[in-house]
């Protein structure tokens, strides 16, 4: 894909997000790659680089030990891959929840060593006047309700919200705190159906549902749960592949062709004998000359 084309394609903005509100359901999946970004580009509207890449990609047990350089490096390599999904990056554990101060600095790095389009913070107290502090600087700000990953050592793990009356009290205040602040659209994971449809109807900013309702305004997956590339997928995922059994067959082959000297054949194989270069075709972006 050539840089003239993506050159061509306006991505989609924050603006654009929030006025998708009760049209037509956004939709949304994390990527961390350039090439799971480029598959992706052209169906989602918004890209979101999660810290779950500590869980799918470094093989972490929760999202907490994700650092901002590794953020910045997974953003960048989104947006070399897409050109027309809005993209969102998960600002990680520590980097915001000091003071707003904090969360502009960890931010404009993310803004300016990516060229994302904005940034995603989890709820709490104090979250609300970040939100205000970094949208009032330019930087949009997308928000998170309900079960929140990087909480999960007060959680006691990942559990579901709005059990109780006060709880979905708190998750109801909390997407209001976060809309009002200038969320332009909001997460909102793990709630019981009727919360999620409940808080869809009640903020303004459209909100993207994971674990929640289809009455959601959109709905976000982790990629790799609905391809199927782990054992174990949480009940709201739908599986749309089983990636992972076909990579195991496809490797399962692989490896029995090596060791049976089947592979490389001589289609395979550079300048073999024949005087002929080799019948297979460069790849545009090949790396061996």
């Amino acid at each position: 894909m050539s840089t003239h084309r993506k050159s061509e394609v306006r991505r989609i903005s924050a603006p654009d997000i929030f006025q998708r509100k009760g049209g037509d359901p956004l939709v949304a999946l994390t990527a961390y790659t350039a090439p799971m970004a480029r598959l992706l580009d052209d169906a989602c509207d918004l890209l979101l680089v999660g810290d779950s890449t500590g869980m799918v990609a470094h093989g972490f047990s929760s999202t907490v030990p994700v650092t901002l350089d590794m953020m910045i490096l997974h953003g960048q390599a989104v947006m070399r891959g897409s050109r027309k999904a809005m993209v969102v990056i998960d600002l990680p554990f520590g980097s915001y929840e000091a003071n707003p101060e904090a969360a502009y600095g960890a931010a404009v790095r993310v803004m300016k060593e990516t060229g994302a389009q904005g940034v995603k913070v989890e709820s709490g107290p104090t979250i609300p006047d970040t939100i205000r502090y970094l949208v009032d600087r330019g930087i949009p700000v997308m928000g998170h309700v309900g079960l929140c990953p990087q909480a999960v050592n007060i959680d006691g793990g990942f559990k579901a919200k709005g059990r109780t009356a006060a709880e979905r009290q708190s998750v109801l205040a909390q997407a209001h705190a976060a809309t009002e602040a200038g969320a332009f659209a909001i997460v909102v994971e793990g709630v019981a159906e009727s919360l999620a449809r409940g808080i869809t109807k009640a903020i303004g900013a459209p909100t993207f549902g994971i674990g929640a309702s289809a009455g959601c305004d959109g709905q976000i997956l982790v990629t790799e749960d609905m391809l199927g590339m782990f054992e174990w997928t949480p009940k709201f995922v739908r599986r749309y592949a089983n990636l992972a059994s076909e990579i195991t067959r496809a490797v399962g082959a692989y490896a029995e062709d090596v060791r049976a000297r089947r592979f490389p054949a001589a289609a395979e194989t550079y300048f073999n004998g024949t005087g002929q270069p080799p019948l297979l075709e460069a790849a545009p972006d090949q790396r061996l000359s």
